[in-house]
């Protein structure tokens, strides 16, 4: 036999051992994983709770596979919990509302005509003037949906939510005067017993912001009253000049004969 002969068989005998090996390994290996998958049926099977753990931890692991190979995950029906709607599609006069509150006070107009929609449709229900609640609204929270006073009156009408949480508990809870809408359905009602409580629209806005008993409201009801005539104005296609608002300071807490009472805190007994 030549040396290049020998040579070759050589390598063929190497090549054969390592094929062998490699067929042996790999066979040992998937024997390995395929006792450790039945081992993993068998101990989920008898234990349901860690069946439940493993499939959340996979279930967790491929949504972030997802969102690092895909980007966030998308939700299409993200739109229908939005508090937005086009302003072109609103009547001409709640449209001019809209667009003059947008401009004033810095708020995009598409949510601005979903809250002056409600207040128009509401105001119907109630027997209320919606510019009139559109003004508490402005001169309260700035159209700020999670604003909150140093005594605890939240969202846009600042009602007292932890005085008035049993009017939250068919929109499921507290939690629901950070939904503007809820929010301020749950104002007009406060708003609402206040005006019935005074007899007047001026004194009720007094009741609403806890001054009824004392002489000094901090300018809030002349500050609404004079927001809410601008609005009619507005309303009517009158052209209004506006200034930057200013924030009223309502009382902390305003002693009585009956007790304190603060920003929106009448209770409906």
């Amino acid at each position: 036999m030549t040396a290049s002969e020998k040579f070759t068989q050589g390598l063929r005998t190497f090549a054969s051992d390592i094929a062998q090996g490699f067929f042996v390994i790999t066979h040992n290996s998937f024997a390995l994983v395929g006792l450790a998958v039945m081992f993993a049926v068998i101990v989920m099977t008898a234990r349901p709770e860690l069946r439940q753990v493993g499939e959340l931890q996979l279930f967790s692991w491929l949504q972030t596979r997802q969102v690092a190979v895909n980007g966030p995950i998308g939700e299409l029906d993200a739109i229908d919990r939005a508090t937005a709607s086009n302003p072109k599609d609103l009547p001409k006069q709640q449209a001019a509302v809209a667009y003059w509150l947008s401009k004033k006070y810095r708020v995009a107009p598409e949510p601005l005509s979903a809250l002056v929609a409600e207040a128009y449709e509401i105001g119907i229900r109630t027997k209320l003037d919606p510019t009139l609640i559109l003004a508490v609204m402005a001169v309260e929270s700035g159209f700020n949906p999670f604003a909150q006073s140093p005594v605890g009156a939240q969202g846009l009408m600042q009602v007292m939510t932890k005085v008035h949480s049993d009017k939250y508990d068919s929109f499921g809870g507290k939690l629901a005067a950070f939904d503007p809408l809820t929010n301020l359905r749950v104002g007009v009602k406060v708003l609402q017993e206040c005006i019935a409580r005074a007899g007047s629209m001026e004194g009720g806005l007094r009741y609403y912001v806890g001054a009824a008993n004392i002489e000094d409201d901090g300018g809030y009801a002349g500050k609404v009253m004079a927001e809410h005539a601008r609005l009619q104005m507005v309303a009517k296609g009158r052209s209004m000049q506006f200034t930057a608002p200013q924030t009223v300071t309502a009382p902390a807490t305003i002693k009585s004969n009956e007790g304190p009472e603060k920003v929106a805190m009448l209770s409906g007994s």
